[in-house]
C-alpha cells in the first residue's frame, strides 16, 4: 500500500498481491493431483496391483535358473516388472490423464488463470515421481520377502540406481506428456497410450530373458527406452554372473545413460512442439 497527497488531497493506492512462484504452485498442483488420486480407489488399486499380480503370477509360473547362471528367473523379472511399472506410473498414467483434462476443458480453465504453465508440468513430474517411488518400494519389498531377492550391498550399486530410477522415471513423464497430444478424445486416450506401452513390455526384456528374443526384435528394442531401463535394474539388482547372458555382455551403463537422456530430450522438445491446452475437437 502507497499513500500520496497532492492538492490537499489524499490518495491511496493499493499494491497487487504478489502470486506465489512456479515451484511453490507447482509443489501445491502436485499435492492436489495425489489428494486426488489417492481418493479413487479403484485408480490406485489398477495403478499398484498390476505389477504386484504380474510378478506373482511369473514367479508361480517361472522355475530355474537363467542361462545357467545361477540366477533364478524370479529374481530376473523384478527388474523388468520394476521398470514396467516405473512406465506405467509415469508414461501411461500421464498420457492418459492429461488427454482426459484437455478433452474435459480443465487444460483450458487452468490456462484461463493466474498459475504460471509451467506449474502444472511441475506438479505432473512430482506427481509421477512419488508414484513411482511408491511402486518400486512395494516391488522390492515383494521381491525380498517372497522371492529372496537381495538388496545391493555396495554404495555404487545404489548410485547406479539413483540414476537410472531418475533418468527412466523423468525420460517416461516427458513422453507420456508429449504422447497425450495424440488422442482425439479421452475416449481414445487409454488405447493409444496403451499400444505403445504393451508393445514395449514384449519386447523389452520383462516377461522374457532379452536375449532369448529373435535378434531383430532386440535390435528394434534396443531402440526404445524399456530395454534400458531394464537392463539398467538388473544391474543394480542382479550378480555380475548374469553378464553372459547380456547381449553385449557388459550392463552398457554409458550407453543406458546416452539413451535415455536421448529420450528425455526428444520428450521435452515434442512437448514444447506439440501440446496444447484445448481440445482439438472442442477448441
Amino acid at each position: 500500500m502507497r499513500t500520496t497527497a497532492g492538492s490537499g488531497e489524499r490518495v491511496t493506492a493499493v499494491s497487487p498481491a504478489r502470486l506465489p512462484g512456479t515451484t511453490r504452485t507447482g509443489l501445491s498442483r502436485a499435492r492436489l493431483e495425489l489428494r486426488v488420486f489417492f481418493r479413487e480407489m479403484d485408480a490406485v488399486i489398477f495403478t499398484f496391483a498390476m505389477p504386484v499380480m504380474l510378478l506373482v503370477i511369473f514367479g508361480a509360473i517361472f522355475n530355474g535358473s537363467v542361462a545357467n547362471t545361477g540366477v533364478s528367473y524370479r529374481q530376473y523379472f523384478i527388474a523388468g516388472i520394476i521398470a514396467s511399472g516405473v512406465m506405467s506410473t509415469t508414461f501411461n498414467t500421464l498420457g492418459a490423464t492429461v488427454a482426459i483434462e484437455r478433452d474435459d476443458g480443465t487444460l483450458k480453465r487452468l490456462a484461463g488463470t493466474p498459475m504460471p504453465p509451467a506449474a502444472y508440468f511441475v506438479g505432473k513430474i512430482l506427481f509421477a515421481l512419488v508414484l513411482s517411488v511408491l511402486e518400486t518400494v512395494i516391488m522390492l519389498a515383494i521381491g525380498v520377502g517372497l522371492y529372496g531377492l537381495r538388496l545391493p550391498a555396495d554404495p555404487g550399486r545404489w548410485v547406479t540406481l539413483a540414476w537410472v530410477f531418475l533418468l527412466s522415471a523423468g525420460t517416461c513423464t516427458l513422453l507420456g506428456i508429449a504422447v497425450s497430444s495424440i488422442p482425439r478424445s479421452a475416449r481414445s486416450a487409454a488405447g493409444v497410450v496403451s499400444l505403445p506401452y504393451l508393445a514395449l513390455q514384449f519386447i523389452s526384456g520383462v516377461y522374457f530373458p532379452f536375449t532369448s528374443l529373435p535378434r531383430v526384435i532386440q535390435q528394434i528394442a534396443a531402440l526404445f527406452p524399456l530395454k534400458w531401463m531394464c537392463q539398467g535394474l538388473r544391474s543394480v539388482f542382479l550378480p555380475d554372473a548374469l553378464l553372459p547372458a547380456e547381449p553385449a555382455h557388459s550392463w552398457e551403463h554409458p550407453m543406458t545413460a546416452l539413451i535415455l537422456a536421448a529420450w528425455g530430450v526428444a520428450g521435452l522438445l515434442l512437448c514444447l512442439k506439440t501440446f496444447r491446452w484445448t481440445s482439438r475437437l472442442g477448441g
